[in-house]
């Protein structure tokens, strides 16, 4: 296996792949939490917070209700502080998940040396740029890791809250 900041073997690609499965898992389990989230701080049962959690399409866009429900007028400003901290945790970690779930994967002639395609445009002030690619290498195979290890313990975080706040659950 390289290690010279290419992207490596076949293996370390597939080391990759099981990575970023295993990050989406996390992710999703974790961002599932929301919905208590929702429940404790709109105040309404878990059913009716699952129901507004699956009516909304993305991530971000659930995440940024929750942010919202905390800055509402009347929301006591240690509960908004502790939910803020919590969002911006998931927020952190949703950017690279992201990133993986919406790129294209690129190899060499000989299927090695593989790399990632983003599929985003970035607009600047007289031009657009896209196709930012970066190899899948050693160093991205530990961020992953890293990430993974960061939802968890957001996971743990949510959990403590929930029960802290007297949350639905």
């Amino acid at each position: 296996m390289k290690n010279n900041g290419q992207s490596g073997t076949k293996s370390e690609f597939q080391t990759f792949l099981n990575l970023v499965g295993n990050l989406n898992y996390t992710w999703t389990n974790t961002e599932s939490l929301l919905i208590h989230m929702i429940a404790g701080l709109a105040r309404v049962n878990k059913d009716v917070a699952t129901v507004i959690f699956l009516t909304l399409n993305t991530s971000r866009a659930r995440i940024d209700l929750v942010e919202r429900l905390a800055k509402m007028e009347g929301t006591d400003d240690a509960l908004k502080k502790d939910v803020l901290k919590l969002t911006k945790a998931m927020h952190s970690t949703l950017k690279l998940k992201n990133k993986y779930n919406h790129c294209i994967y690129s190899f060499d002639n000989e299927g090695q040396n593989a790399s990632t395609i983003l599929m985003r445009i970035n607009d600047h002030k007289d031009a657009i740029e896209y196709g930012k690619s970066s190899p899948i290498n050693s160093r991205e195979i530990s961020l992953v890791k890293e990430t993974i290890l960061k939802t968890q313990a957001v996971n743990k975080d949510l959990w403590t809250f929930f029960r802290r706040q007297n949350f639905p659950i």
